[in-house]
């Protein structure tokens, strides 16, 4: 059996393990929550290097994109140094794949319309989705400053995240990540500090530990667009009066896995890391791994 590992800085109390066959060859896709401890996740790293067909980078971001600019994490960067086996932290996936799912969406007028206002928790970390909705015409508030750097800053449009993309990723990427982005037992947390910015927009957008974290108690009437929910996720959300669910990954027995996940096993299917748009295209279609959408209330 083939096996796919994504390591992550998340809670191990998000864990999950599946059985996928592909061509007749049965894939094992594992998560292994390391609990915010960088320490612990680089062993794992090193002692099943060369012992798994791809990693998965869970709970970290390596690469994020503004336009056709990458800009690369130090932390992420020591934690998969010098390995053999292919890594994917799911960059490629978010860049090509869900703006695709997005502008979809916003096509068939159903889920998703031009007139949608659009809270993106983080449109750095998700440039595709973020320019799929800049082009869909939607109204949308990017939230980096606030749910990334605890600044009471809204960014209303794309040119302006761009210019404030290319300004601070050159310094972001630098710090420890853990202040930037919650990691182990906070995953868990409901902190509520940032939900006002939740009131007046009808699609919340974006990573959804960030979403989780700051999550309003009212939900009626809303659209979230995300991935990496668990059933205990699909339940606090229908109980908050979500309308629709959309994940951006396919839901596996009960999980909706990270895109770092998915990504490794298109990773894994190619013997390559070196992907190309048309090939996340293909092999999204080729395994039906075109999203996930609930009604979760009326």
């Amino acid at each position: 059996m083939k096996k796919i590992v994504s390591i992550s800085l998340g809670s191990s109390s998000r864990d999950h393990s599946v059985v996928v066959n592909f061509n007749n060859q049965d894939w094992k896709i594992s998560r292994i929550g390391c609990d915010g401890d960088l320490a612990k996740c680089r062993q794992m790293y090193l002692e099943m290097d060369n012992k798994v067909n791809a990693f998965g980078m869970g709970g970290i971001d390596r690469w994020l994109w503004v336009g056709d600019r990458k800009y690369q994490f130090n932390d992420a960067a020591k934690l998969v140094a010098g390995l053999k086996t292919f890594t994917a932290d799911g960059s490629g996936l978010k860049h090509f794949i869900e703006s695709e799912l997005v502008t979809r969406l916003l096509s068939q007028k159903k889920i998703l319309k031009k007139t949608d206002k659009v809270l993106m928790v983080s449109g750095l970390d998700r440039w595709g989705m973020a320019k799929a909705f800049h082009k869909g015409g939607c109204d949308v508030l990017y939230g980096d400053l606030i749910f990334g750097l605890d600044l009471p800053i809204g960014i209303n449009h794309l040119d302006k995240l761009a210019r404030v993309g290319k300004a601070i990723l050159p310094i972001v990427t630098k710090l420890p990540f853990k202040w930037l982005y919650p990691t182990g037992e906070k995953q868990e947390e409901n902190t509520g500090k940032a939900a006002r910015w939740f009131k007046g927009r009808n699609v919340i957008a974006g990573d959804f530990h960030y979403i989780k974290r700051n999550i309003p108690n009212d939900l009626r009437g809303k659209t979230i667009v995300t991935n990496t929910t668990t059933e205990h996720d699909v339940k606090m959300l229908k109980d908050k009066g979500l309308k629709w669910l959309v994940t951006t990954t396919p839901r596996l027995e009960g999980r909706s896995f990270g895109t770092n996940v998915i990504e490794a096993f298109f990773f894994g299917l190619k013997a390559s890391n070196n992907l190309t748009q048309d090939d996340y295209k293909t092999l999204s279609k080729e395994l039906d791994f075109s999203g996930n959408i609930e009604r979760l209330n009326k």
